[in-house]
């Protein structure tokens, strides 16, 4: 009876493990499959090169590609709201930037947004900081904000145009914030992303614009764009004679500027960390962050905690500005 008690918990247990092994050779296989990065933007503005960049280093650590999807519109909504619904499998990333809080709290002011922030997103890691700058055709008379201001104040007939990324978006916000602080008008004109926009400034048809210093580095160093302002908290190193908002007293138009990776809600932790692990090592390589300086981004990789601490802290300083400008 010993014997076959003794054999009957051998086969008992050769079973469970039959059935245990798969689990756990699944919950080591992560990734089995390609990853989708989604980025709510058009190709070839700030978050898309960023974004190629990473995945690209992603794909040669995780062993499986990791392929950007462009899908711009709504100031990034279209993308963002595509990867709430995705599912929580580690599957589908996103690439976010400034704009992720600042649209998400003018669509919930407006009762409209098609996904919640603060519940349907869980934040892998920032992975760089990347300066925001106000940009200007080269025709445009004015070298910085200031003489922008007095340039509309003292020629009323000038019919100026703005440009962003979409309604919404952090230039939308910060146009009608610097429209009010300056007493001027200009109208705005949304674009479905930066290269658009960019576009429109370099053939002379749009007077103002503004994105991450990546997305019109190359034209301001070659004097083909203008530069009018920075919004992060100190001048941009290699470009020393962009005055930051606050120098040129536009204090509530400081914002800095970041790229990001999210995971849908209820990812499960293990993936996260995961995640957060290989893109910590991917902006950390030489070879990117020498890529990535190149494009005036700084690497950061930080922690998912620092990240969403960093959305959280946003969206409260955006939904001040966008309940006071009545942008819903």
């Amino acid at each position: 009876m010993r014997s076959v008690s003794l054999n009957l918990k051998r086969v008992f247990t050769a079973i469970a493990l039959a059935f245990a092994l798969p689990l756990s050779a699944f919950a080591q296989a992560y990734p089995s499959k390609p990853i989708k990065m989604i980025v709510p933007f058009p190709a070839g503005g700030t978050t898309d090169i960023v974004a190629r960049i990473i995945a690209q280093k992603m794909t040669e650590s995780m062993g499986q590609p990791v392929t950007v999807d462009n899908r711009g519109g709504a100031g990034g909504n279209i993308g963002a709201d595509l990867m709430a619904k995705a599912a929580p499998d580690g599957y589908t990333i996103m690439m976010h930037n400034l704009s992720f809080p600042l649209a998400a709290v003018a669509q919930a002011l407006a009762n409209r947004a098609p996904f919640n922030v603060d519940t349907d997103f869980a934040g892998v890691s920032i992975a760089v900081y990347v300066p925001f700058i106000w940009t200007a055709s080269p025709n445009v008379p004015a070298k910085d904000l200031k003489e922008l201001a007095n340039l509309l104040k003292s020629n009323k007939s000038l019919q100026y145009n703005y440009g962003s990324t979409g309604p919404g978006s952090t230039m939308h916000v910060l146009g009608e914030a610097y429209k009010k602080d300056a007493g001027i008008s200009m109208e705005h004109i949304p674009f479905k992303g930066a290269a658009p926009l960019k576009q429109e400034l370099l053939a002379g048809r749009l007077q103002i614009g503004g994105d991450q210093l990546s997305s019109s580095l190359a034209e301001v160093k070659a004097g083909t764009l203008k530069a009018l302002a920075t919004t992060a908290s100190k001048r941009i190193e290699g470009l020393p004679n962009i005055p930051t908002v606050k120098e040129l007293g536009y204090p509530n138009l400081e914002l800095e500027g970041w790229n990001g990776i999210f995971a849908p809600a209820k990812t499960p932790k293990d993936i996260i960390d995961r995640l957060n692990k290989e893109v910590i090592s991917a902006v950390r390589h030489p070879d990117v962050m020498k890529r990535l300086s190149d494009l005036g981004a700084e690497a950061v990789g930080s922690t998912p905690a620092e990240q969403d601490a960093m959305l959280k802290k946003q969206m409260e300083q955006f939904r001040a500005i966008i309940r006071d400008m009545k942008l819903e």
